[in-house]
């Protein structure tokens, strides 16, 4: 196999594949890309077994074949190369030459038999812009167990239905879901699947990398979630098991509500809980005429109080939170002010934020802690 490449293209294309690309592994194959050359492209493909990755770009091939090459130290080299053509050649026992202007470099290949097949792309199931799945993800990712025990809150779970689409995330203390309004193209039936974390961090590369506005093809098979979008095909393994039901967990009504400007909210937050314990991170918040309070102590280190002013008038309520679920959330949304739902000191809190998209909506819901 034998091509020239331009260098910025080889290295936009293999920086999507590290994601994917097995680091640390007893599969010494899955440490390497797949380097496919055929007519004018070359395909790169990775794999872990449970996320794939191809992508392309232009070439000239002068000679069509397929190689593996050690994906990380192919990028740590050609990153380093000046800009201009990159030429390959891998030799049939299995080493590339590397070569780019005065500089030549021959790496240890493997066989490209040894490589595992990846799936096909079964037909189209949905259409989606890729700025709305980023959206998404980005609202509940953080949400997602980090337990391993817990294996079906491993990832988030996708629903897509006729009217829109939307994902769920939970760790047991805390759940966020968004849904996203409008028709979805070929979406007939809904569809729902449970889509690992790994998965949404590469979708969301693919997405840093495009036009929001573009389209990914969704499409799903018995063991399999695919996301194509444009020449980059990202594939994953679906997580098995039953997600819990969310809709039973959603509070159904809230005694109280207050509207809190985000910045002032994130920052008080952020202060505190510099006082807060380490393991914990519990703080207190306190809703009262005109104001909200939160604090935080530990009795060796010291303690801190912030302020807020609030269009509130009630009875006060004091409800201990873990800060950082508050402020995971916080940094996810935008807009000026969020409002914040509660009932009791015993019962899940729940913040909005206060303006949503026409028909999507954002609900983040967190367990109340004892203190």
């Amino acid at each position: 196999m034998e091509f020239t490449v331009s260098r910025a293209d080889l290295v936009r294309e293999l920086n999507l594949s590290q994601g994917v690309v097995e680091k640390k592994t007893t599969i010494p194959i899955l440490s390497n890309v797949l380097v496919e050359a055929e007519g004018d492209r070359i395909v790169l493909t990775a794999t872990d077994l449970e996320l794939g990755i191809r992508c392309s770009c232009p070439a000239r091939v002068k000679k069509a074949g397929a190689g593996t090459i050690p994906a990380k130290r192919l990028l740590d080299y050609v990153r380093l190369l000046p800009e201009g053509d990159v030429q390959v050649k891998i030799a049939d026992n299995h080493w590339a030459n590397i070569t780019c202007g005065r500089s030549k470099t021959r790496i240890a290949g493997m066989s490209r038999d040894s490589f595992p097949e990846l799936p096909e792309m079964p037909a189209v199931l949905a259409e989606i812009p890729i700025g709305v799945v980023a959206q998404m993800i980005g609202k509940t990712v953080f949400a997602i167990s980090n337990e391993e025990s817990r294996f079906t809150l491993s990832g988030a779970l996708l629903v897509l239905r006729k009217g829109g689409l939307a994902m769920v995330a939970t760790d047991g203390h805390r759940l966020a879901m968004v849904e996203s309004g409008g028709e979805i193209a070929g979406i007939t039936a809904a569809y729902r699947a449970l889509l690992p974390r790994k998965a949404m961090m590469e979708l969301q590369k693919l997405a840093n990398d495009a036009d929001p506005a573009a389209i990914v093809q969704f499409s799903g098979d018995e063991n399999h979630l695919f996301f194509k979008l444009g020449d980059r095909l990202l594939l994953s393994r679906k997580l098995t098991g039953n997600f819990p039901d969310y809709e039973r967990v959603l509070p159904k009504e809230h005694g109280a509500s207050v509207g809190l400007n985000r910045e002032d909210l994130r920052a008080a937050i952020e202060r505190v809980s510099q006082f807060s314990d380490e393991r914990s991170r519990a703080i207190r918040v306190r809703v009262g005429d005109g104001e909200v309070k939160v604090h935080s102590s530990v009795s060796d280190t010291g303690e801190s109080e912030d302020s807020i002013p609030a269009e509130y008038k009630g009875a006060p309520v004091e409800i201990g939170f873990n800060a950082q679920y508050m402020v995971d959330f916080l940094r996810a949304v935008d807009g000026e002010t969020i409002t914040f739902l509660f009932k009791d000191p015993h019962s899940a809190g729940e913040l909005q934020p206060t303006a949503t998209d026409k028909g999507g909506s954002y609900r983040y819901v967190i367990m109340p802690m004892r203190i």
